[in-house]
C-alpha cells in the first residue's frame, strides 16, 4: 500500500483531464443536436439534395461524438472507482503511543505479577498474586499442576459442554455446539458483561447481523485480506455481508447523521451480537477449539467522542478499565499490551490488547536442557482488543457532530467479552484434575442459579 497515495494523486490528475475532455465532448454533442434541429426546420424546396447531405453530415458527427462521450464516461467511472478503492484501503495514521515495528509493550498484568505467570520453575506459575506477591486465593487459581494441564477441548468434551464433531458434520470445521452448562455459561457471561457495561454508562443496543457491504468497507473491513483470503461472508444476490463484529453496525448507527458529542458527553453504546468470520486462521494448537471459530457471540463497546485526542483517550482508558474489571472478576490471568504498528487494523490509530493465560498453549522448552520445562511465554492468547479510530470511520460514514465548528467525531471500540475464548480460558484455568470439575467464577454465580462448579457435584 506504500504506493497508493502517489497512485491516487496520479489517478486524480487523469480524472481531472478526463472530466475536462468530457465537458468538451458534451458541448460538442449539444452543438450537434442544435444543428440537427435547425437543419430539420429549414424548408427543403430548393437544394433538397444539399440539405439532406448537410443533415447527414451533422448526424454522422453527432454519432461520432456520442460514441466518444460514452467511452469517456466509462473511463471517468473506472478512474473514479479505482481511486475510491485505493483510498478506502489506506490505513489510518498511527498514534505516538504505538510501538514501531512488531514488538508490543506490556503495560500491566491482571490477577498476576507476570513473573509468576511466565516463570517456568515456579510452583505458583499462573496463579494470581496479591499485593504482597504471594499466591492469592481470592480469585480462581490453576487447580492443576503443569503436568495435569488440559486443553479446553478435552475438558469441555469430557464434561459434555462442547461438541465439535457434531458441529463439523453439521457445518464444517470452525463451528461448535455449546451443550447444557456450556450454553448456560455463555448466557451468564453475556449478562454479566452487559451488567458491567451498563453500570459504567454504556447503553445497550441490539444490532442487525447483516450490513451493506459498503458499510463494512467504510469501517475498515475488507472482503479479502492482502493474501486474497476471504474475510467476510457475503450474501449471494444482494450487496450485503454478515457482520464480523458488532463494531460495524454500531458504527453505522449514525451514518449520514449529525450527533451531539462534547468532551464531557461522549456517546457510549454496548451491543451483543453473533459475529461471522470467513477466515479462521491456521489449524495449529494455538487456534484449536473455541479460540478461532467462524461464528461466535461477542459483547462489543463502541463510542463517539469529540474530535480531540485528550477527550477520546479518556473514554479509551475507561473502555480498557471496563475490560479489565470484567477479566479481573472472572479470575483470569491476563496481561495488557500496547500493540505495535504492524498489528493495527486499517482503522486503528492506537490499539490495546488483553491476553489471557491458556495453560494448554504452553510448549516444551526449546533449549533441549530439560524436556519437562515449559515455555510459559507461549501460553498467552488475545481475549479483548480496544482501538481508537479517530475520524477514519465517521468520514467514510458521513457522521458529523454539530457542537461548535462542524466536524467529524472520533470513534473507538473494544471487546467487552468474546464469549468462546473466555469460556476456553475459564475451563483451562479453573480445571481441577482431582475432582474433574471446573470452578465457575463467583461473579457468574447469580446468572448460573448459584451453581459453582462445572462437572460432577462438588461440596
Amino acid at each position: 500500500m506504500a504506493g497508493y497515495p502517489a497512485r491516487i494523486l496520479e489517478i486524480h490528475r487523469q480524472l481531472q483531464a478526463q472530466m475536462a475532455e468530457n465537458r468538451s465532448l458534451r458541448e460538442s454533442a449539444n452543438r450537434a443536436r442544435k444543428l440537427v434541429a435547425a437543419a430539420k426546420d429549414v424548408p427543403h424546396q430548393d437544394g433538397a439534395d444539399s440539405s439532406r447531405s448537410s443533415i447527414s453530415s451533422i448526424l454522422e458527427e453527432a454519432r461520432d461524438v456520442k460514441q466518444k462521450l460514452a467511452a469517456a464516461k466509462a473511463s471517468e467511472a473506472a478512474l473514479s472507482e479505482e481511486m475510491q478503492r485505493l483510498a478506502l484501503a489506506l490505513p489510518n495514521l498511527t498514534s505516538d503511543e504505538t510501538p514501531d515495528g512488531q514488538d508490543f509493550t506490556v503495560l500491566s498484568y491482571i490477577n498476576c505479577d507476570g513473573v509468576a505467570a511466565e516463570h517456568s520453575d515456579s510452583q505458583t506459575a499462573g496463579k494470581p498474586v496479591d499485593d504482597s506477591g504471594s499466591a492469592s486465593s481470592a480469585s480462581i487459581v490453576l487447580q492443576a499442576t503443569p503436568n495435569q494441564w488440559r486443553s479446553h477441548v478435552e475438558i469441555g468434551t469430557d464434561l459434555g459442554l462442547l461438541d465439535f464433531s457434531a458441529a463439523a458434520a453439521a457445518s464444517g470445521w470452525g463451528w461448535y455446539y455449546l451443550l447444557g452448562d456450556g450454553a448456560r455459561l455463555e448466557q451468564a457471561l453475556i449478562q454479566y458483561a452487559l451488567h458491567v457495561a451498563h453500570l459504567h454508562g454504556w447503553q445497550a443496543v441490539s444490532p442487525p447481523s447483516m450490513v451493506r457491504s459498503g458499510i463494512a468497507a467504510a469501517c475498515g473491513f475488507q472482503p479479502r485480506d492482502q493474501g486474497g483470503e476471504q474475510q467476510t461472508y457475503s450474501i449471494e444476490g444482494a450487496p450485503l455481508s454478515l457482520t464480523a463484529t458488532a463494531e460495524i453496525p454500531l458504527a453505522a448507527l449514525y451514518a449520514g447523521a449529525t450527533i451531539d458529542v462534547s468532551p464531557d458527553s461522549p456517546v457510549r453504546r454496548a451491543a451483543v451480537s453473533r459475529c461471522y468470520r470467513a477466515e479462521a486462521g491456521s489449524r495449529g494448537a494455538s487456534t484449536k477449539g473455541l479460540y478461532r471459530v467462524h461464528e461466535f457471540t461477542k459483547v462489543e463497546l463502541f463510542a463517539w467522542t469529540s474530535p480531540e485526542l485528550d477527550a477520546t483517550t479518556d473514554v479509551f482508558n475507561e473502555l480498557v478499565d471496563v475490560q479489565t474489571e470484567i477479566l479481573s472478576s472472572l479470575g483470569l490471568l491476563c496481561r495488557v499490551l500496547e500493540m505495535p504498528a504492524t498489528d493495527l487494523g486499517a482503522s486503528a490509530y492506537r490499539k490495546i490488547d488483553i491476553e489471557a493465560f491458556f495453560p494448554s498453549r504452553c510448549q516444551a522448552s526449546k533449549d533441549g536442557s530439560d524436556t519437562a520445562a515449559l515455555d510459559y511465554s507461549s501460553g498467552w492468547g488475545e481475549v479483548t482488543s480496544a482501538s481508537i479510530c479517530t475520524d477514519y470511520q465517521t468520514r467514510r460514514l458521513a457522521t458529523r457532530t454539530r457542537n461548535g465548528t462542524p466536524a467529524f467525531p472520533w470513534t473507538l471500540n473494544g471487546t467487552a467479552l468474546a464469549v468462546p475464548r473466555v469460556i476456553a480460558a475459564i475451563l483451562e484455568n479453573g480445571w481441577d484434575d482431582k475432582t474433574k470439575t471446573v470452578a465457575i467464577p463467583e461473579c457468574l454465580w447469580p446468572w448460573m442459579g448459584g451453581q459453582q462448579w462445572l462437572g460432577s457435584t462438588q461440596t
